[in-house]
Formats: C-alpha cells, sequence, structure tokens
C-alpha cells in the first residue's frame, strides 16, 4: 500500500506567482489535489482554470472560500500564502493555531529586526503573538536554513531580489573575504511580473515597454532582508531596483571589495564549498557570467563572477526567475526540505 499522500491548500492562486505555485502542485508526485482557496469576491466558487484556462482538467475543483475550519475539517497539513503581505499577518496566527504548517510567499514573517519591518507599515491584532512569530519564523532559503526549515512551523519564503543577492553574498561574507568599509553595491535589475499582478502605471505596457527604469531607491523592503541574511550594517550597503521590459527575470550585479588579494581559483572554491551539494544553485567559472535566459522558468540560481587583474576587487553576477526560485518555486523547494524529501521533487 502506497504511503498517504500530503494535502496542501493554496490561498492566492490567481496571482503570477500563485499560479505558478499551484501548477507545481499540481504535478508534485507526494501531493494529493490541493485545496485552492479564496477571500471572497468573483474568484470563489469559480474553478482555478477559469482564470487559467492551460489548466483545464486539472485544476477544475472550485475556488472555496477561506476559513481555518475548513482548513482543519480537510485535514490539511501546509498551508501555502502567496497573498498581499497585510493578509498573511492577519491570517497566520489563526491557521497556526490549528496545527497546520505554513509557507508564507509574503514579505509579513521575513524581518527580525523592527527597524527593518517597519517599512511595512503591519498594524497587528494582538502584538505578542506578532512578536513570538516574527521571532520564531524561519527564512525559507534553504541553501542557508536547511536545518531550521526542515522542522519549521512557518516558513517566510524570501524576497526575488533578495533571494539573487544573499546567494550571491552569503559565501564571501561569511569567508571574511567581503571589505565592508569598501561597501557593498547591489545594481538589480528584475521583469514586470515581479511587481504583481494589479496593474499601475508603472507596469502597463506603453510604460513598461521600451523603456527601463529604476525605483524604490534606498527604500525596497526586500533591503532589510539583504542585511539580515548577509550579515551587513545600513550604512554597507547600497541596493538598487530597476524594471526590465520583459515579463520575467532578475539579473543582480553586486560590486565587492576585498580584504586581500585573491585569485579567481580562491573565489570559486569559496562559492563551490558553500554551495557544496545544493541542489538549485549552479556556480559558473571565472568570467562565465550567468544570463536571465539560463534560468528562466527553472527554480535554479546562477552565479558567476569576474575578478579584477589586481585580485582586490570582484564583480559577482545572480540570475533567477523571479516567478520560480524568487516564489513559487522557492516554496515548493521549502515543503520538499520540511518533509526530507529530494529538493528536486516535483519540479
Amino acid at each position: 500500500m502506497s504511503a498517504a499522500k500530503l494535502k496542501t491548500a493554496l490561498m492566492g492562486a490567481t496571482g503570477y506567482a500563485g499560479f505558478e505555485l499551484a501548477k507545481l502542485l499540481l504535478r508534485h508526485p507526494k501531493l494529493s489535489m490541493p485545496l485552492f482557496l479564496s477571500r471572497g469576491g468573483e474568484a470563489a466558487g469559480h474553478p482555478l482554470e477559469d482564470h487559467y484556462p492551460e489548466l483545464r482538467g486539472a485544476a477544475s475543483c472550485p475556488l472555496e472560500p477561506f476559513s481555518s475550519e475548513l482548513l482543519k475539517s480537510r485535514g490539511i497539513d501546509v498551508l501555502f500564502l502567496a497573498t498581499p503581505h497585510e493578509l498573511s499577518r492577519e491570517l497566520v496566527p489563526e491557521v497556526l493555531a490549528h496545527g497546520i504548517r505554513i509557507v508564507d510567499l509574503s514579505g509579513a514573517w521575513r524581518l527580525k529586526l523592527d527597524s527593518n519591518r517597519v517599512v511595512y507599515g503591519f498594524e497587528d491584532q494582538d502584538a505578542a503573538v506578532a512578536a513570538e512569530l516574527d521571532r520564531t519564523a524561519v527564512y525559507g532559503l534553504p541553501e542557508l536554513h536547511r536545518e531550521e526549515v526542515r522542522g519549521a512551523k512557518l516558513v517566510a519564503n524570501p524576497g526575488c531580489y533578495a533571494t539573487s543577492v544573499i546567494v550571491a553574498l552569503a559565501p564571501l561574507m561569511r569567508s571574511g573575504l567581503v571589505d565592508r568599509a569598501h561597501g557593498v553595491v547591489c545594481d538589480c535589475k528584475s521583469g514586470v511580473s515581479g511587481a504583481g499582478k494589479k496593474p499601475t502605471q508603472k507596469t502597463h505596457f506603453v510604460e513598461a515597454a521600451d523603456n527601463f527604469s529604476a525605483y524604490s531607491v534606498f527604500g525596497h523592503r526586500h533591503t532589510g532582508e539583504i542585511l539580515e541574511q548577509a550579515g551587513l550594517n545600513a550604512d554597507e550597503l547600497i541596493f538598487t531596483p530597476h524594471l526590465l521590459p520583459i515579463p520575467r527575470g532578475i539579473l543582480s550585479t553586486i560590486y565587492v571589495g576585498l580584504t586581500k588579494p585573491a585569485t579567481p581559483s580562491e573565489i570559486e572554491a569559496v562559492f563551490s564549498e558553500f554551495y557544496g551539494g545544493a541542489q538549485w544553485v549552479r556556480i559558473f567559472g571565472h568570467g562565465k557570467l550567468p544570463q536571465i535566459q539560463y534560468s528562466l522558468r527553472t527554480n535554479y540560481c546562477d552565479v558567476g563572477f569576474q575578478l579584477a587583474p589586481d585580485g582586490k576587487r570582484l564583480i559577482v553576477v545572480s540570475c533567477l526567475d523571479n516567478l520560480m526560485k524568487g516564489a513559487a518555486g522557492q516554496a515548493l523547494q521549502n515543503l520538499n526540505v520540511m518533509y526530507g524529501w529530494s529538493e528536486k521533487e516535483g519540479f
């Protein structure tokens, strides 16, 4: 007799990241048919295939109105939230009280420091409960926190820009090679889907096509994640995001000075040793820089570098798909870690 399949639910499947996650959950061999949830409104009662006809026949069950009692009655093991930050902040305490594990794709629980979290302006109904969840939530970047993710009740899925930068920076920071007094510059570019499905003037086709622009300079919400996970102080980091006129993908170019001259082989060894055994990080050799097209529609984060002739100036390029390794793919990777499966299961 085969083992019982894990029961999952997803709220927010009609958004870009949620839709990618729905497709992954539907084909994961160790999961039963997911429960798709709605907060009400027009989506409730309609099958997901009404929003995404390519799922016709695969997701014909209707979206059901969310309630924690419904999750409990259906025996749901894990709830995925692809919801706005404020809504995740509201729902998580209620769901956890029913013993259901959560992978939250929003920024609601990613940050440990109040000074970094203030950018969201959360107004919690129960400040004490929220503070405890802020403390115990696990930042879901498996390459850094695999063991913590394994036992977590609440996994805070990282931001897309943050993932691309942290994966590139973490090995260098932990090696002690980064000259922090020199500062770290992160010049990052994302496709338009990173802004979410709700249209804005900036993301309309006429505004985004044939254009290239910086935004949220010194104010992007992912800055705090980079500071906390890379171990930098605010005055040691400059992070500037840009909007590319493409649907999806991120390319981050990271500029660092080194504390001592290094060779290309030494830099490559730092990355290779840090990510030895990591299934979703690919390290390119010296001078072989990744491009968005290499990781598009995959869960890979590709990292390459170029060392200056003096051995003390280093440029690292990191690429990923913002809807996969930057969101839905990483959420599924976290689920696999939580249950001891191969991190490539279901992809």
